[in-house]
């Protein structure tokens, strides 16, 4: 199933958040459990040429891909889209031009403005015909506009309303610094939970896909409830420091070292 298909069968998709810009990275985490990957160009290190040759082996491993691009870069939406992703996020969308501009590089005409040439994308769908992937592209690939402001929280509803924006992607920690007027950072702010879950709430009543990025997995069921879809998690940088955690207490406690 595609990433669009089991959204909207209201599956809980869990994507792995990569920083790192190496495919041979990139392969190790598209073969751990996760549904999908994600790879960072906004605050991670990706770039265009990592996108462009990390996207083989997560679709190797016949798994979603979903690429952030950096605040304003509407053009490499459609270069994400011509590389083969099936997803964009995209930051900041704190407007409804924003949305807009998005929408337009991310859907071919009627919807938007995006040109042709899928000239890497095409190939690495195996059997998809020219025909076929202009028909199917517009359903299957998704744009998520990011909402991390006031401005974006005041516009959201005309957000929604574009045509050819898919999603909304929550960033929690952008939120809880604009929700607070600065004065923290704190992805799981109580203050700003009834808000966050309105968001989700008029996303799905306008029948678009949710996501958020997870920092504390404890709280992902609340999110879930809240009626998020997509959950991000798992840097690079997280998952060694989890795992080198726990296989050296398992060491350790082995060994009469444990705590």
């Amino acid at each position: 199933m595609t990433l669009a298909n089991r959204l909207a069968a209201d599956e809980v998709v869990i994507t792995a958040w990569s920083g790192v810009p190496d495919a041979l990275t990139v392969e190790l985490m598209a073969a751990q459990p996760f549904d999908a990957v994600t790879l960072d160009m906004q605050h991670g290190g990706h770039h265009e040429d990592s996108v462009l040759r990390s996207i083989v082996p997560v679709k190797r491993a016949q798994k979603p891909v979903i690429v952030r691009i950096p605040v304003g870069r509407f053009d490499m939406a459609s270069r994400a889209l011509d590389f083969g992703a099936d997803a964009v996020i995209a930051p900041m969308v704190n407007s409804v031009e924003d949305a807009r501009r998005f929408a337009a590089a991310m859907k071919y005409p009627p919807v938007g403005e995006r040109s042709w040439g899928p000239t890497f994308g095409l190939p690495r769908y195996g059997k998809t015909t020219m025909q076929a992937w202009l028909e199917e592209s517009n359903r299957r690939t998704l744009a998520f506009a990011m909402i991390e402001t006031r401005q974006a929280l005041d516009a959201l509803d005309d957000i929604l309303a574009v045509p050819g924006i898919d999603a909304i992607f929550l960033g929690p920690s952008d939120f809880s610094i604009a929700w607070s007027g600065g004065k923290t950072v704190n992805s799981t702010l109580e203050d700003m939970m009834e808000t966050v879950a309105s968001v989700a709430a008029r996303a799905r009543a306008a029948g678009k896909f949710t996501g958020i990025y997870v920092i504390d997995p404890s709280i992902a069921g609340r999110f879930v409830k809240m009626g998020y879809r997509l959950l991000a998690t798992g840097s690079e940088g997280q998952l060694i420091a989890r795992g080198a955690e726990l296989q050296l207490g398992a060491i350790k406690n082995s060994i009469g070292q444990g705590g």
